[in-house]
């Protein structure tokens, strides 16, 4: 059932009265449109029964946290209970020392607001950064992309085989089966075999350990399906179990994990890490560093992703971009719906030395996308995902991606406040009633200074 919020007034003082005004929580808090969010997402409950359910805007404020803050839904739901900060930017009004909800309960939330939904958070992240860019500069923008890799071991043969195996015999004890032979004493011989492969005198008895426990895992997943019969309940994972035992070397579409049987296998020309397991991911930046579009793939050539990446800007941002330029892994596309791409070439004859010189500073500036990406990845969570399936590949980035605004953001309010102060004192007025937008002197070199294009 929906539980609307409700700012209840204190007799003394309220939370926000105890709190520094200048920190950057507390002012991104007072300008994002969380009544935004509320009008989304109230559809999604019901009405008139059920147990009433925790606050949109606390379960949203949770969610911004954790990317922001880079930690797990364990750690964000322990911490809120302790951070006066964290309870403000999530609606309350008092500060409580329970803890919010139970961290299981923003895996419901995901899932309930579905895709659309984490789209609108990314929408809000770049909604709060407008104010310090001009529309203009959504024109022009860079794409890139990058691996998400998933929470998953590094897969070889012999770790699939042996969890399969494992899995077997966890069903045939479950459902009571008989079992001709469970191999316990050879399997914990073959295991033994296998280790230390990478010694030249071990080689070839690991190598002969892997037929066999191939040859073992078919055996025990025949019988197996032999004693289900009509048993149907495992069919899903059954499926999985044959995929594997039967992949060759040269095959496509491998399973490389067996509880996340969708993660591909990608190779970007790294020297430090050749083969990366995961999915592929297109990211959107614009001249100024504020990211308009963050989408999740497979594993498709790099020109199949500009139209729908260009399809999620226009639908955040309202705006079309003009020119869009990218490196030469995106060759093959010139134009895509109206955008022109633009991708390093050797320069035209008949250019001018003015657009020579243009076309090198853009793509010096394009350049900028790659440490972006990596501080998505390495600080709001994109580095490795933990969510489940291609939906939590589909919603990860763009959180990552929201989170990494969001941060821009409180950056840029932090500075404006410090800004704020330092003229202020500058000038001899009060801070409170110095209107620092009309102050032509401050508004400029803050301009100058701090919202510089790199």
């Amino acid at each position: 059932m929906i539980k609307k919020t409700y700012t209840k007034p204190s007799l003394f003082a309220s939370l926000g009265d105890m709190l520094d005004h200048s920190h950057p929580l507390f002012r991104l808090a007072d300008k994002i449109e969380w009544s935004r969010f509320e009008e989304a997402f109230s559809p999604l409950y019901c009405n008139e029964n059920g147990r009433p359910c925790k606050p949109i805007r606390l379960m949203c404020g949770l969610l911004i946290l954790k990317h922001v803050r880079d930690i797990s839904d364990e750690s964000v739901v322990e911490q809120w209970s302790e951070n006066p900060y964290y309870q403000y930017f999530c609606g309350m009004d008092e500060f409580t020392t329970s803890a919010p909800c139970a961290s299981s309960e923003l895996v419901h939330f995901r899932h309930r607001i579905g895709e659309k939904g984490i789209e609108l958070i990314l929408a809000e992240s770049i909604r709060v950064n407008d104010d310090h860019d001009d529309r203009d500069t959504h024109k022009t923008a860079f794409i890139d992309s990058t691996v998400q890799e998933k929470n998953v071991t590094f897969p070889t043969d012999a770790k699939l085989l042996k969890k399969v195996v494992d899995k077997i015999l966890k069903i045939v004890k479950a459902e009571g089966l008989p079992l001709r032979q469970s191999y316990r004493r050879t399997l914990k011989a073959l295991y033994r075999d296998q280790r230390f492969r990478n010694h030249p005198k071990n080689w070839k008895k690991a190598r002969k350990a892997d037929r066999r426990l191939r040859t073992i895992a078919g055996r025990l997943l025949r019988e197996l399906q032999r004693n289900l019969g009509d048993n149907h309940k495992y069919d899903e994972q059954i499926n999985i179990f044959i995929r594997v035992v039967n992949q060759k070397r040269g095959d496509k579409n491998k399973i490389y994990s067996i509880h996340e049987p969708d993660v591909q296998c990608i190779s970007k020309g790294k020297d430090h890490k050749k083969y990366e397991f995961g999915n592929k991911v297109s990211i959107v930046r614009s001249i100024t560093g504020l990211i308009l579009g963050a989408l999740s793939f497979r594993n498709e050539y790099d020109g199949h992703t500009i139209e729908d990446s260009l399809k999620q800007v226009e639908r955040l941002t309202g705006q079309k971009i003009r020119n869009l330029a990218s490196d030469r892994g995106y060759r093959g596309k010139k134009e895509v719906n109206g955008t022109k791409i633009l991708i390093p070439d050797t320069p035209k004859a008949d250019d001018s030395y003015y657009k020579k010189r243009k076309k090198r500073e853009l793509f010096c500036k394009r350049a900028g996308i790659e440490p972006t990406i990596s501080h998505v990845k390495h600080d709001f969570r994109m580095e490795r995902n933990f969510y489940k399936g291609v939906f939590g590949d589909n919603i990860n980035v763009m959180l990552a991606a929201a989170a990494y605004n969001f941060k821009r953001a409180m950056r840029l309010l932090l500075r404006l406040v410090e800004m704020a102060i330092y003229w202020t004192k500058k000038l001899g007025t009060a801070t409170k009633s110095m209107d620092f937008a009309t102050a032509p002197i401050g508004l400029d070199l803050f301009k100058a200074n701090f919202l510089r294009v790199d």
